[in-house]
């Protein structure tokens, strides 16, 4: 499937309305050029751009290119087979044909390490271009605020219960922790009871998310709290006290999945702890495109839960409002929007 280079000038898409993070947690909506897909890439309209909290980092220190990584679209190229089909945006650009990704892991790649909303123009706009095998084509009975879920809060979450599964697998009924209640951590919660676990606890210093991951299934262990121990750890706040802590709680042949971001050096206080048992230290990315389908029918078994994330839907002039509150933590799972809800 090959895509015909277009001249978005020629479909009066010269230029769009657009984000611009500027650093110091200052972000501006103004006209920008729009995307010039280029040969093997298509043009999608933004519908929804889910908001993430490895964006803070941008809003910080500012973005070379325009924000946005959990993006929803649909098509708008002439002529190519998925045009007007609504996709997710799958951000890791991958080859297709260096080791990673003929294994299956696309996330990976050896030969491309570029995402869409990072090192190239993302979703905070009105438009994207996006090459053709980023598009993740989305059913049309998921409602759009919902699709940007099947990316980070479902595809991040569902992939590294996957993986540390081959390591801790459910049907022993191992003791799970996860630390950090965001859309990642609620996501994992959701993965963990959908792939066979049952005894899962969750650790979180806001009340309203702790009590949405009790309503999953979770039960709550106070922060910082030492009197229990896990044979898995799934450590989604990024904290490196949650990391250290982690390393305390494990038990003995158990694993800790690293899925929260954190970029500062991190320094392993609990040494002795750390030298006297062994334990495995699984760090997961994002995931790989063939767990898509799997990850379509999570989203279809929890519908209901799922769309309890979803607390916000609005329109691009409200994104420095929105982004700011999000960061303040009074929302869990936000979406620009740019059509009328379905």
């Amino acid at each position: 499937m090959s895509a015909t280079p277009m001249n978005v000038t020629s479909m009066n898409h010269s230029s769009m309305q657009g984000a611009v993070f500027h650093g110091n947690d200052r972000i501006t909506i103004k006209e920008v050029p729009a995307p010039q897909p280029a040969t093997g890439e298509v043009l999608v309209k933004v519908l929804r751009t889910a908001l993430c909290g490895s964006d803070f980092k941008l809003w910080h220190n500012g973005a070379e290119f325009t924000a946005g990584h959990e993006i929803f679209g649909r098509v708008e190229q002439p002529g190519h087979a998925f045009d007007g089909k609504r996709c997710a945006v799958y951000i890791p650009l991958h080859c297709g044909h260096c080791a990673a990704c003929r294994a299956g892991d696309t996330q990976m790649c050896l030969e491309i390490s570029s995402l869409i909303g990072w090192n190239r123009g993302g979703g905070y706009c009105e438009y994207v271009a996006v090459p053709e095998n980023c598009l993740l084509p989305v059913p049309d009975d998921i409602e759009d605020d919902l699709a940007p879920l099947l990316l980070d809060t479902i595809g991040t979450s569902a992939h590294a219960v996957r993986e540390a599964g081959r390591l801790v697998p459910a049907d022993k009924n191992p003791p799970v922790l996860v630390t950090g209640a965001g859309p990642v951590g609620l996501g994992v919660i959701l993965a963990l009871k959908s792939l066979g676990y049952r005894d899962i606890h969750v650790s979180d210093p806001n009340g309203e998310r702790l009590a949405i991951a009790e309503s999953f299934g979770a039960r709550a262990h106070p922060v910082g709290a030492k009197d229990t121990r896990f044979a898995m750890i799934v450590e989604c706040s990024g904290a490196h006290p949650a990391r250290n802590l982690a390393i305390e709680l494990v038990l003995p042949k158990g694993v800790i999945v690293l899925v929260g971001e954190n970029a500062a050096p991190w320094t392993i206080t609990e040494d002795k702890i750390f030298r006297r048992k062994d334990f495995m230290m699984l760090r997961t990315f994002y995931f790989p495109k063939g767990d898509f389908e799997a990850n379509v029918e999570l989203l279809h078994a929890n519908r209901d839960d799922y769309a309890r994330l979803v607390d916000d839907s609005f329109p691009l002039d409200s994104l420095p409002e929105r982004f700011a509150r999000f960061a303040e933590g009074r929302l869990i799972k936000p979406v620009l929007a740019f059509e009328e809800k379905r």
